[in-house]
């Protein structure tokens, strides 16, 4: 499994200490030992039995109790064998040789790194990589699929249209993580049951605790007034008070006395935003603090504008009016708009000008972005070539020390990137920027900002930024993340909880600025837009597929070429439509894969209704954004909800981009 590199010195005793033994796996046939204790049939209401009676662990090995899902932990494998303790199997004793050196020519050579699909080093040898194709056993639920982790662990992942832990899995009707009925478990607040199952909760969400989510609860808050006539549809207040003009009552209004529709609240202290001194909370009362919503307590300014360069568009450029027209965070007086590597960075604010990297991540802070940084964590040790690559790329780590010679060094076993969350629960394993989805922090994007038919949208972050609703019947608008990708994947289930209305909704990738962004966009039926100027614009059913690389930005021209179903020249191209023709339904869940790897330009869409894929775009082919942020889009249609968001860091290349390639390589 070696590929032998030559070098220019020929030392015999050298080469030959590089000779070592090491053990390979004789995988054998092993039955599944599944744990049947079916005594908790719903979570909490019954007195569970032992997990380890009947014992679940492999044949002599010891089960101890665990408050840890499943219930037990087993022991080590017996002597001669290698395993988890439930799955065991023996350790072929017949050593192997592995030579790496050739004596029938002149020079000496080397070892360099394992062939694909092999891991070890020079001393250890090489040996198969552990995925799950190879276990020889299947771990998790038939509705279920396994996934390896950096350091070869384990998890299991229920199958679209099912949830639960991924050893035990149940239909999900409305695909928001939770399963309809009763699941025997013992991580009694998930994976048991869904207290709404019909409309998407990932956060499960029951204020008054009558075992029915808000979201499907007539009266949430159980104070006996419905929701729709309700002013604090959250907190009980039955005499309805509300001192202020705003349709919010005292009980849940956090500016009681002064009208604040937003709700505002910057520093998350209670206090609406319109009525609090500090804002940001950082000390500095609002008419003296250079940056009243971000807090700076040091208050630096270093251009001498006013404004404090935490929330200052251009920090080194004398700018008072932060006029920032195309939405990019980058202030229109220093603001290039070049960028040859079309990463949404311009150049002179890119720490990788040549090679896209929207992330711009940059783990050793050297000023050098990891795509462009051949040793990322500064440790000496390459991250690539010769004497690397390193073993822990982005962890100080000189000695290099892999004990147990799995390609992977003990400083990043379990936690490649030291961000302090293990590999398996990391939304992007490489960067310790990033460890969960979360949405709570976004950039509101009006697409439409003169129009006045229609409102701007309300966007509600619900369950720790995983899920967004928006309420009102709006002018098209955007809720933008401030994490930007390079390879994403990204998914979510998408549901319009109203039977009012047919317009669009839908989400976004490799958003860069207000004027260049990919757009997944759905229509119910087809509709002329009511608004014939400045062109007219006809929306016709489907999911579709958008870039868009507006010239005007911002306005009626990017507005009506976001409902035309079709190319508009200098502002949107279609790159597929679904050609079912097919629209949304009403109150009906639906779940999307998106796959986005800019690097090489690949885009794949994937819909599921239920269970079954109902849409798939196949390879799509793109470059006209190179990375960029993710969102949620809406046009024109009220009480949409964005359920169960999750996103991966992934620059990995699919197989069907190889495949894809091989067919246009034949076809010219």
């Amino acid at each position: 499994g070696y590929i032998l590199l030559q070098t220019s010195v020929f030392n015999w005793e050298h080469a030959f200490s590089k000779i070592k033994f090491f053990s390979t796996f004789q995988t054998k046939e092993m039955s599944l030992i599944r744990n049947t204790i079916l005594e908790c049939q719903v979570c909490g209401f019954h007195e569970p039995q032992s997990r380890c009676h009947p014992n679940p662990c492999y044949n002599g090995v010891s089960c101890m109790e665990s408050m840890m899902f499943p219930g037990y932990q087993c022991g080590p494998c017996p002597d001669g064998m290698t395993g988890n303790g439930t799955h065991c199997q023996d350790i072929d004793e017949v050593p192997l040789i592995v030579m790496c050196l050739d004596t029938l020519l002149p020079g000496s050579f080397k070892c360099g790194q394992c062939k694909a699909g092999f891991v070890g080093h020079q001393t250890a040898g090489c040996c198969v990589r552990r995925t799950c194709e190879t276990l020889g056993y299947k771990p998790c639920d038939v509705n279920a699929h396994c996934v390896m982790g950096h350091n070869s662990d384990i998890s299991c992942v229920c199958n679209i249209g099912w949830a639960g832990s991924g050893n035990i899995c149940g239909p999900d009707s409305d695909i928001d993580g939770y399963p309809d009925g009763p699941l025997p478990c013992i991580d009694n607040d998930k994976h048991c049951k869904d207290n709404c199952a019909n409309t998407p909760n990932s956060g499960q969400e029951d204020t008054d605790g009558d075992g029915i989510g808000d979201q499907c609860d007539e009266d949430a808050d159980g104070d006996g007034i419905k929701n729709v006539e309700d002013n604090c549809r959250l907190v009980p207040n039955k005499d309805q008070q509300n001192s202020d003009t705003d349709s919010y009552g005292d009980a849940c209004d956090n500016c009681p006395n002064v009208p604040n529709g937003d709700q505002l609240d910057a520093d998350g202290n209670g206090k609406g935003d319109i009525c609090d001194n500090d804002i940001d909370g950082d000390g500095i009362p609002n008419v003296l603090d250079n940056c009243p919503n971000i807090p700076n307590p040091m208050q630096t300014d270093r251009d001498g504008d006013g404004v404090g360069d935490a929330c200052d568009s251009c920090p080194e450029v004398n700018d008072p009016l932060q006029s920032d027209m195309d939405n990019d965070l980058v202030g229109d007086v220093c603001d290039t708009n070049k960028d040859m590597d079309g990463d949404g960075y311009q150049d002179t604010r890119d720490n990788c000008p040549e090679v896209p990297n929207s992330s711009q991540l940059d783990s050793d802070n050297d000023g050098i972005g990891d795509e462009c940084d051949n040793d990322d964590d500064n440790d000496g040790i390459p991250d690539i070539l010769p004497p690397g690559p390193d073993n822990c790329r982005l962890v100080l780590n000189p000695s290099q020390k892999d004990t147990d010679a799995n390609g992977v060094g003990d400083m990043c076993e379990t936690d490649f990137d030291n961000d302090k969350v293990t590999d398996l629960l990391d939304a992007c394993p490489e960067s310790a920027e990033v460890t969960m989805t979360d949405f709570r922090a976004f950039q509101t994007v009006i697409l439409d900002p003169e129009g006045d038919v229609q409102i701007d949208p309300n966007w509600v972050v619900l369950n720790k930024g995983t899920e967004i609703v928006q309420t009102m019947n709006s002018d098209p608008g955007l809720a933008v993340g401030y994490t930007a990708f390079n390879g994403v994947d990204f998914e979510g289930t998408i549901h319009v909880n109203t039977d009012t209305d047919d317009d669009y909704v839908g989400f976004i990738f490799g958003y860069q600025d207000s004027s260049s962004f990919y757009v997944v966009m759905w229509k119910q039926t087809e509709q002329t837009y009511w608004q014939n100027l400045p062109f007219k614009a006809s929306a016709q059913p489907g999911l579709q597929l958008k870039a868009v690389k507006s010239r005007t930005g911002p306005g009626e021209y990017l507005r009506n070429a976001l409902w035309h179903t079709g190319d508009t020249p200098g502002e949107v191209t279609l790159l597929w439509k679904d050609p079912r023709n097919v629209g949304w339904k009403d109150r009906t869940s639906y779940r999307w894969h998106l796959t986005h790897r800019p690097q090489v330009g690949y885009i794949r869409l994937r819909l599921y209704e239920g269970k079954a894929l109902v849409a798939d775009s196949g390879v799509l082919i793109d470059t006209t954004m190179r990375g960029g942020r993710l969102g949620v889009f809406c046009f024109s249609q009220e009480n949409v909800i964005w359920s169960n968001l999750g996103y991966r860091c992934d620059d990995s290349i699919p197989d069907d981009f190889i495949l894809y390639q091989k067919q246009m390589n034949v076809r010219t």
